[in-house]
């Protein structure tokens, strides 16, 4: 009978152990699921188009100022290194925001990377993170005008 109390003591020290490891697994995925960036996807950007233009959805308000990832296609830079280009939603051939925010097509967002870099091939699907900001803004550099930005940003190929 003392064995086989011992054995039930082991068993269930074991059984807490393993719990325990495993509580503390989920921990570390929770915390690290907490920082993870929000995948924010092209059709997601704008809510309605009314006569006063394009308005953000719910869900970009909502991740402004937070970590997102954005999949997408670098626009032509102007220059083979810089720090920063244009993803857009299909490949492009034309730099597409070289004009004011009032022809700020849909379907691109800027990004300004953390240092100079050379770019992508144009039309290679790429996977960006970084911080969204949100609102018209005008790079003092450039003078090329953005409404939405992933700015901190890094980039690797999808």
């Amino acid at each position: 009978m003392a064995q086989k109390r011992a054995r039930h003591a082991l068993s269930r020290r074991h059984l807490l152990q393993a719990a325990a490891g495993l509580c503390a697994g989920s921990c570390l995925m929770t915390s690290r699921a907490a920082y993870a960036a929000t995948l924010l996807d092209f059709d997601e950007l704008y809510g309605t188009v009314g006569v006063l233009g394009l308005t953000f959805s719910d869900k970009v308000k909502a991740l402004n100022g937070h970590e997102v990832a954005m999949r997408g296609f670098m626009a032509p830079p102007l220059k083979a290194e810089a720090d920063f280009f244009v993803l857009t939603e299909i490949p492009m051939s034309l730099c597409p925001f070289c004009s004011s925010d009032a022809d700020w097509p849909d379907n691109i967002v800027v990004i300004r990377l953390n240092r100079a870099q050379t770019f992508e091939q144009a039309n290679a699907l790429i996977e960006v993170e970084g911080t969204l900001e949100v609102g018209s803004w005008t790079d003092p550099a450039t003078g090329f005008v953005s409404l939405l930005r992933i700015v901190g940003a890094s980039f690797r190929a999808a």
